[in-house]
């Protein structure tokens, strides 16, 4: 491995050059007539027996939710379900593109009668997935600024020249960023500033450095998002049924007051994961230090491109972050926003039309296949199926026990769906039992928005795992055996904070 890089050679101020595909990963492809891949090929068999199995499954008995309404799993709940399992296998297993995955799903629903195809197709063009694109145009932006070289020479010269301290440096300025954006943008523009990190780091297109580096990133990304309102949508949401459903108001600060410890916490402790996980190969790079800066020096005062896309940018942050303060604001619609400063970037030449092509639609068609797939679980009753059942078990459970079941369900969810879909279908459901059982609802909002904030599995969970993988540092099954000592931590956590931190700092946890 190569990592003593010479101050002269200065990266251009373009992203390096995306290196290709690992050719051990599940997904990597054969062309026809040269092997047979068995695992893929057990892989994408898997997934159609699973389906088929679903198809030709008996009725199931209703679930009966605790004020007595009954929900039915209808056909097409059932094959929705079967869905369900087949893209899970497909996506983990790598088996075809993951984008292809996600066209899988629209086609088979129309295919099978599930949905009308014209509303499974037209969930790829949904507002979220508008957002995600213009979160990965201003990591673009970003890019061809100069502005991610800027902000990486800056991090290493106080980082230092220890690879755990440059894995610190890089999710605490991950987290700290999705403070006042959306962690999807935040993951967009820390994207290419952590392949200039890599590009310093080494010659070499993989290490486990950056995959450290990435899966970190997204990790990261989670666990900041859940402090403010301003990290992510399902904050917003959850509150809104907690005022309606409890009619008590969740001010901003006090969200935060309760979250920042635990999100703090989380942060510190995957730093901690990542590096006894993905121990670089080199504990410290001699001379780092004075090479970031001898860069960082190399590019002058800031130019007038990138002044205009830190302008656009923080513009977009700061109407997006009104949304949550000013009444009136909250119907312009976020992705709107975005796209307006995507519209602002090209109108201001800084990127041109040959940037369009650059944008990773593998990414794209995966987050439209998972919001077409959370759509047909939500709009077919399965997972309002799953969530009554599930929450039905709990019945008569301790309270702690009930809270982290709550959680469990949801950080299941929320890693195959949105996280806004999942907080949606149980947060009420769990709501409406917690009084049953002497459960005060604080405790079950607080619980289920960590969860909900922090899926460790699927590239589908959130979009930062995606925007991380599109490094090709690792595979989605890498990312999974990753994530499963990662969610265990996560639910630990919280089960810490309910149980122990959350009482102590004056949250009320049980009713009387």
């Amino acid at each position: 491995m190569s990592a003593n890089k010479t101050a002269d050679q200065t990266p251009d101020s373009s992203a390096p050059a995306r290196p290709t595909r690992m050719t051990d990963a599940p997904g990597s492809e054969a062309p026809w007539g040269e092997s047979i891949n068995i695992r893929r090929l057990i892989g994408i068999n898997l997934g159609l027996i699973v389906f088929a199995a679903a198809y030709f499954m008996p009725d199931l008995a209703p679930a009966v939710d605790p004020l007595g309404q009954s929900f039915e799993l209808s056909r097409e709940g059932k094959l929705a379900l079967g869905l369900f399992g087949l893209a899970a296998i497909w996506w983990v297993l790598e088996v075809v593109p993951i984008g292809v995955t996600g066209i899988a799903i629209a086609v088979i629903q129309a295919l099978f009668l599930i949905r009308d195809p014209r509303v499974a197709f037209t969930d790829y063009l949904d507002p979220a997935v508008w957002f995600i694109i213009g979160s990965i145009v201003i990591g673009q932006a970003f890019s061809k600024s100069g502005l991610t070289h800027r902000l990486a020479y800056g991090m290493l010269r106080v980082a230092g020249e220890r690879t755990s301290r440059i894995y610190l440096g890089a999710f605490l300025m991950t987290a700290g960023m999705t403070l006042i954006m959306a962690h999807t943008a935040v993951a967009a523009a820390i994207y290419p500033l952590l392949l200039a990190i890599h590009h310093l780091y080494t010659d070499e297109e993989h290490s486990r450095f950056g995959k450290g580096l990435f899966i970190g990133m997204a990790y990261t990304a989670g666990a900041g998002s859940v402090i403010t309102l301003f990290g992510a949508a399902r904050a917003p949401v959850a509150v809104g049924f907690f005022n309606e459903l409890v009619g008590r108001e969740i001010t901003f600060s006090e969200l935060t007051y309760y979250m920042l410890p635990l999100g703090a916490v989380m942060v510190m402790v995957l730093w901690v994961y990542v590096v006894l996980r993905f121990r670089p190969e080199l504990s410290s790079i001699p001379g780092l230090s004075q090479r970031a800066a001898k860069l960082y020096s190399a590019l002058g005062p800031m130019k007038r491109i990138e002044k205009m896309t830190l302008a656009i940018t923080l513009s977009a942050v700061l109407l997006m972050s009104l949304r949550s303060l000013i009444p009136g604001f909250e119907r312009i619609d976020k992705s709107a926003i975005i796209l307006a400063a995507t519209v602002c970037f090209f109108v201001f030449r800084i990127l041109q039309r040959s940037d369009l092509e650059k944008i990773p639609w593998n990414i794209i068609l995966l987050f439209g296949g998972a919001m077409s797939m959370g759509f047909c679980l939500w709009r077919t009753g399965t997972a309002a199926w799953l969530a009554i059942n599930w929450m039905n078990y709990l019945n008569g459970a301790p309270w702690l026990m009930f809270v982290m079941g709550v959680s469990v369900f949801i950080l299941v969810m929320t890693n195959l769906i949105m996280n806004v879909a999942a907080i949606t279908i149980c947060l009420p459901v769990a709501l409406v039992m917690a009084p049953y059982l002497g459960v005060a609802p604080e405790v079950v909002l607080y619980a289920a928005l960590a969860a909900a904030g922090m899926p460790f599995l699927f590239l589908i969970g959130a979009a930062p795992n995606a925007i991380a993988y599109e490094s090709e540092q690792f595979s989605t099954w890498e990312f999974f055996r990753a994530g499963v000592p990662a969610s265990l931590i996560l639910l630990l956590v919280i089960a810490l904070f309910a149980g122990l931190i959350w009482p102590l700092m004056g949250m009320p946890v049980w009713l009387g």
